[in-house]
């Protein structure tokens, strides 16, 4: 097995949510920095963290730290990497990348430096001019701050996000890793209820069903990696059962619903794909209508907010109306994720912290109400 340096990404503000993630899956040596945690481990790592990460983006391999003050220095940096023990003679090779406070500002010209130089190496070590690269894919980034350039290999593909089982989505679906880094921030359990009242195309309430029921979120998708000859197949097969076997058959429930018919019917589609569909049960109805009699409960959710209405009357009233609703929850929890810089205003109530997140591009912010735990409640009776 070889020894690497791995890279999990993550979207500002969730660094923290991938490294508790990677505790619980048995690593303690990390470095956690604004959007990666780095950290070290083999093929089997590579694959593991590939199936089980809900909350990162992708898993990199470093294969070089150097500094480039100029183009000259980044092309023969570059050159000197032995490519030909990472990329087969038949390998596609794309290379990808970003500039922050660097010289080299262009990130065109860096990618056809870093291209090149991969060339000039592998044309060195195989002694031939032409590559086929008919074979796996290796996505190589060249990223570059200030003087320091680190060259890494994508071995995920397609992002983390995609677990293969949205085919339908709503007007603004939330990614999938965000809606699982929302669940993992709440602490919800299974033994307590949850609900999504504007719950869309259901990626929040699929995401709690699949960590409580413990299914790996990449188990029904494939990653760049899988190709390589680096990352043999039994490697990857066994990951799949190990996750297989970890399922657990956890009984609980959680409550999605929203006013629009048409995105529910995409909701239960999806939720069939992730299997979960025996654990969440779905209502058309609008948030105003809801009601439980059950206490302890959770609500999470992305309810609308102007970037995706624009209408800032009727995204005020709704704010209101949540807050008036969820007044009569007794006891519950609520963890709202919202752009609008009024949202506290509007709900009525301060959030106990709250905590900044992106959502594609935007700023949102997650505004977090935790009630009491069962066992407080019973211990001050």
């Amino acid at each position: 097995m070889a020894h690497y340096t791995i890279i999990a990404t993550s979207t500002f503000g969730l660094e923290s949510v991938v490294a508790r993630e990677l505790r619980r899956l048995g690593y303690d040596d990390m470095t956690v920095e604004n959007g990666r945690v780095t950290f070290t481990g083999d093929e089997k790592d590579v694959a593991k963290c590939n199936m089980w990460l809900r909350t990162a983006d992708r898993v990199l391999i470093r294969i070089a730290d150097f500094e480039a003050r100029d183009f000259e220095e980044l092309f023969q940096r570059t050159r000197d990497i032995r490519w030909d023990r990472i990329i087969p003679v038949d390998g596609a090779m794309h290379v990808i990348g970003r500039s922050i406070g660097s010289k080299l500002s262009s990130v065109k010209d860096c990618q056809s430096i870093v291209k090149k130089a991969v060339i000039e190496a592998m044309k060195k070590s195989h002694a031939i001019d032409r590559f086929p690269e008919t074979g796996p894919l290796y996505r190589i980034e060249i990223s570059l701050l200030k003087d320091r350039a680190t060259l890494t290999l994508d071995t995920t593909g397609q992002g983390l996000h995609k677990r293969g089982y949205r085919e339908g989505a709503g007007e603004a679906p939330l990614r999938e890793n965000l809606a699982a880094a929302l669940v993992l921030l709440s602490r919800w359990s299974s033994d307590r209820i949850l609900a999504d009242p504007f719950c869309g195309s259901g990626t929040i309430p699929i995401e709690a069903a699949m960590i409580g029921r413990n299914i790996a979120p990449g188990l029904k998708r494939s990653f760049a990696s899988e190709g390589w000859p680096q990352m043999p197949r039994h490697i990857w097969d066994a990951a799949r059962k190990e996750a297989e076997s970890k399922i657990n058959d956890a009984a609980f429930r959680i409550l999605a619903s929203d006013n629009d018919a048409k995105v529910l019917k995409k909701a239960r589609e999806n939720t069939e794909n992730a299997g979960v569909g025996d654990r969440i049960v779905f209502q058309n109805l609008s948030f105003e209508e809801f009601r439980s009699r059950k206490k302890y409960g959770f609500i999470i959710s992305n309810p609308p907010y102007g970037e995706r209405m624009g209408d800032g009357k009727e995204i005020e009233r709704i704010y209101r109306k949540m807050g008036e609703v969820f007044s009569g929850l007794d006891m519950w929890s609520f963890f709202i994720l919202s752009a609008h810089p009024q949202f506290q205003a509007f709900f009525g109530k301060k959030a106990v912290r709250n905590r900044k997140l992106y959502n594609g591009g935007i700023k949102c912010y997650l505004y977090e109400y935790p009630g009491p735990r069962p066992e407080m409640q019973k211990s001050r009776g």
